[in-house]
């Protein structure tokens, strides 16, 4: 499988892979964005020194066996959250991002994710890609609509919601990258 590219870009961010060396930015950006990603990220309740350190390394395993392409999300030379690209099943992948706090409402979390839309279209075999999100968080719905996302589905959590602010429903959104190579 081919990977995407190491470094990313759309409009005004940057993404760039994650590196052995940025555990200490990613330490101090998460650990900033805590309060900010409580409601939405079950990781936040076990968040430390290990959890990034563990990322890291997930990062890095991922990037090897072509399933899991994470970014640091740059602007202006900084560290401002996460996203990542990764395979969810055959031709199936799925994007995810958090921001830090301070940089939310400027299109940011837009701008990451469509530059991961573009690197997926680009990954042969790539029949898919979606973002899921809880259905408690309007704000990773807009930006999926406003990317031209399509919502596929409403997923009931058999095990109920896994961070304090979700409904523990899994909106899927669905860009069939299959049917734009087509002829």
């Amino acid at each position: 499988m081919e990977q995407p590219p190491e470094f990313l870009r759309c409009g005004d961010v940057e993404l760039r892979r994650w590196r052995e060396d940025d555990l200490e930015t990613l330490c101090q950006v998460a650990s900033e964005s805590l309060d900010h990603l409580r409601p939405w990220m079950p990781w936040v309740e076990d968040h430390g020194r290990e959890l990034y350190e563990e990322f890291m390394a997930r990062s890095e395993r991922g990037w090897k066996a072509c399933s899991d392409f994470r970014y640091a999300i740059t602007s202006g030379g900084e560290v401002i959250g996460s996203c990542g690209l990764r395979q969810v099943g055959p031709g199936a992948w799925d994007i995810g991002y958090w921001l830090h706090p301070a940089e939310t409402g400027k299109g940011f979390a837009t701008m990451a994710a469509a530059a991961l839309v573009g690197a997926g279209k680009r990954i042969p075999g790539v029949h898919r890609i979606e973002i899921r999100h809880d259905e408690a968080n309007p704000a990773s719905g807009a930006v999926a609509r406003r990317l031209g996302f399509t919502e596929a589905e409403r997923v009931r959590e058999p095990e109920g919601p896994q961070a304090p602010g979700e409904a523990g429903v899994t909106v899927v959104w669905r860009i069939d990258t299959q049917a734009e190579t087509e002829p």
